[in-house]
């Protein structure tokens, strides 16, 4: 079995050649540089030793000051920045590796200590109910504020010279992140968007802001080269619910294929807690809406990932904490190897421990 999982066997996405269907996971790492934001110097070997991932997606990389919400998380918006990138979409071509960049405004899921005081946006003024990390500590969410009409094409903007600075830095594409209740998000559910002009009110109009702000991204890259993150289910996180989810969902997935995008990446939990049953579960409405390729994201491991490609719900499995804790997974799966055990204190803390540090097979 070992040796015929389809999820060994090579995919094409547009132009690019993925040599197996495994996707790495965007992942906050909270590594990067504190004084600019730059990705770690330890980024780099971090992305190559995983570079044997059909895709390897980063970790959501702030669009401009804007967007931050969360320490020593990495921007793409100042040189620095995007020479930082530069040395890990080397390191990962050199490995014969693939990597989009996740284009990340977290909106109001941020705290004005990362603003100079001034508050951070979001389509309507509601506050989130959950604590932020700052460089001070855990503090309140704070009421965000609106932003005017006239403000959202300087936001599309910053997607679109975000993937400008993408493609200076080498990468293969970039993923904007709509998904975990972040601002595109933020736009597209009747639960945080109640706004009364052309970008409140009905899905097509809830969805006006994030379709631009993809439009600019493929304009820039290519729309083969151009994905999309989704999370359909409510996510209390970060208080996010939609009063019809099937028809958002399936609305801005079929506008995003009208756009040509090359895929959508749809997380839907199969494992924990909060878990979806298959009748609950709308990743095959988005499959039937969107004519590109899907990944599959969710609590995935080796034989329910093998699953979901067989019933061709997905075209391609993401993997977020195994392959955190596995650098070579693909091998490991190839040979049913045993799997390391992740170290969750590690996750969003300390340098090369629980980061580089991870054994290989070899």
């Amino acid at each position: 079995m070992a040796n015929t999982l389809q999820l060994l066997s090579p995919f094409r996405l547009g132009r690019l050649e993925l040599k197996n269907r495994l996707v790495m996971a965007p992942m906050t790492r909270s590594r990067a540089l504190a004084d600019g934001n730059v990705s770690h110097p330890l980024a780099v070997e971090y992305y190559r030793q995983r570079a044997s991932a059909g895709l390897l997606i980063t970790e959501g990389t702030q669009v401009s000051p804007q967007g931050v919400g969360y320490i020593r998380t990495p921007g793409i918006h100042s040189p620095e920045q995007v020479a930082g990138w530069k040395k890990v979409t080397d390191a990962v071509h050199a490995a014969g590796g693939v990597i989009f960049a996740q284009l990340w405004h977290v909106g109001r899921v941020s705290h004005p200590d990362f603003h100079g005081g001034a508050l951070p946006v979001a389509p309507s003024a509601i506050a989130v109910d959950q604590e932020v990390f700052t460089f001070e500590g855990k503090k309140r969410a704070v009421t965000p504020r609106a932003l005017e009409t006239d403000e959202l094409p300087g936001v599309v903007e910053q997607f679109r010279q975000a993937a400008r600075n993408a493609k200076e830095a080498g990468f293969d594409g970039a993923e904007l992140h709509g998904s975990n209740g972040y601002l595109l998000d933020q736009f597209l559910r009747d639960g945080s968007n109640q706004r009364t002009d052309a970008y409140g009110g009905s899905i097509e109009n809830r969805a006006r802001f994030p379709l631009e702000a993809a439009r600019a991204v493929a304009e820039v890259l290519g729309a083969e080269n151009v994905g999309y993150r989704l999370f359909p289910q409510n996510f209390p996180y970060t208080g996010m619910h939609d009063s019809t989810p099937a028809e958002t969902f399936t609305y801005i997935a079929r506008e995003l294929g009208r756009l040509g995008l090359g895929y959508l990446h749809v997380t839907e939990l199969v494992s924990g807690p909060a878990t979806v049953s298959a009748g609950q579960r709308m990743t095959p409405l988005i499959r039937k809406a969107f004519p590109g390729a899907i990944i599959a994201n969710g609590g995935y491991d080796a034989q329910s990932g093998e699953a979901v490609l067989e019933r061709g719900e997905a075209d391609l499995v993401a993997y977020g904490v195994p392959f955190l804790a596995n650098p070579d997974l693909p091998e490991r799966f190839r040979k049913t190897a045993p799997l390391n055990t992740p170290d969750p204190t590690t996750f969003f803390t300390g340098e090369e421990k629980g980061y580089t540090s991870y054994p290989s097979l070899a």
